[in-house]
């Protein structure tokens, strides 16, 4: 009998909760500590955010049992953070049996959550508004990757020089989701780009994530700090991506595809310069 997943559950409200008061406190004159209600108006915020990471998570899930790996289901992560998580993840219990196996569960949680961040950002731009910064106080700004700008464009028009987008909630949890799966396809360890780069590199993919890892370290002094935390939290995980059982079983042609499709939506994601404050 299997048991009723109560931790998973617990901090899937958890999360749904942090992310709704950082949604809540996104909106320009809402103090919930002095209007406790006010809290709902962070649901477009949050229901966005947590639907990108639940497909995120749930693709890889249902790609592990496709592929008889076992795995467990997402647990999120609550975070005093500036949108309320530090995400979620699976844990494999089992060892991935093939190459095809390897790239199915380490691009289904990118292209799904990608997908879905796509359209929350078109959706959210809609809604969105382009400003004269002279009339912002002190704000954060979000850098842009080749697809945000494309989409941008494409919804709001080029703005004006010294004009800044002010995101909806809604399009600014797709840029998160954009964000997120960038992070993830970065071809490092066993993150999930890791995975597809070991597919189609092997023991190769060692010195690709040794490579990486020291490029994070260098953008962290010239392009955003985070980069340098993100490139020694990927050496406290480690560098080295275990073995498949069954390596010469070859990649056929649909999973080249896919995973040159991950790559491509890597470099589209991508974004130098995430956060800056814009004064």
């Amino acid at each position: 009998m299997k048991k009723f997943p109560f931790l998973h559950l617990v901090l899937f409200v958890l999360t749904f909760f942090s992310t709704l008061i950082a949604g809540a406190l996104f909106q320009k004159g809402v103090n919930i500590f002095n209007e406790p209600w006010r809290i709902i108006e962070g649901l477009p915020f949050a229901l966005t955010l947590m639907t990108i990471l639940l497909s995120h998570e749930l693709s890889h899930y249902f790609a592990s049992k496709k592929h008889h790996t076992k795995a467990t289901l997402p647990y999120f992560i609550p975070a005093p953070s500036l949108i309320g998580t530090f995400g979620a993840f699976i844990k494999m219990k089992s060892p991935i049996i093939t190459r095809k196996a390897l790239i199915d569960i380490g691009a289904a949680g990118p292209i799904a959550g990608f997908v879905l961040s796509v359209i929350a950002v078109i959706a959210g731009l809609r809604y969105s508004s382009v400003i004269p910064v002279a009339d912002t106080e002190s704000i954060l700004s979000l850098g842009d990757s080749l697809l945000f700008t494309l989409l941008s464009r494409l919804v709001l028009g080029v703005p004006p020089a010294s004009y800044e987008i002010v995101l909806h909630p809604v399009a600014f949890a797709g840029w998160i989701g954009l964000f997120v799966t960038s992070l993830n396809l970065i071809p490092i360890g066993q993150l999930d780009g890791g995975h597809i780069a070991y597919a189609f590199l092997g023991e190769r993919h060692k010195f690709i994530s040794l490579t990486l890892v020291g490029t994070l370290l260098l953008m962290g002094f010239f392009f955003w700090e985070g980069w340098a935390f993100w490139g020694v939290v990927m050496i406290v995980l480690g560098l080295k991506h275990p073995p498949v059982i069954y390596w010469e079983a070859p990649l056929d042609r649909t999973r080249k595809i896919v995973g040159m499709l991950a790559l491509i939506i890597f470099i589209l994601t991508f974004i130098p310069s995430p956060f800056r404050i814009l004064e």
